[in-house]
């Protein structure tokens, strides 16, 4: 996944100019039917049908990659989603939202009324190798 502008700066300040960077609590995955760009702006998300962001949990780094801890189920859809072909990782739920890390889909998904997406156990990794 790439990294957004946010967390680039906000590494960078931590890591070499002594500021407070404070980690939100929760992590939330947001679908895409097309992607936004590292400044977070012009992603088309899906919306209605019942989606909804759902949270995930990562465990520790190893080798510089993490993976997500548990499945991400996203709820059955009651109309259709279109094609989601990307996701994105964010932090501070609802208007405070910010961007972390973006990406496509290896294979985009056609998301159809009854269809439900979930992403495995270890799906998700986020790599700074």
């Amino acid at each position: 996944m790439d990294k957004s502008d946010f967390l680039e700066n906000a590494i960078l300040d931590h890591v070499l100019r002594n500021v407070a960077y404070a980690p939100s609590t929760t992590i939330e995955v947001y679908l895409f039917n097309t992607l936004p760009d590292a400044a977070g702006a012009g992603g088309e998300e899906v919306s209605g049908g019942s989606y909804s962001r759902q949270t995930v949990t990562f465990g520790a780094p190893t080798e510089g990659t993490v993976a997500n801890v548990g499945a991400v189920t996203f709820p059955a859809a009651t109309a259709s989603w279109g094609t989601v072909i990307g996701l994105g990782l964010y932090t501070n739920v609802g208007a405070g939202s910010r961007l972390l890390y973006f990406g496509a889909l290896t294979v985009p998904k056609v998301i159809d009324t009854g269809d439900q997406l979930s992403f495995a156990s270890g799906a998700l990794t986020v790599s700074e190798a």
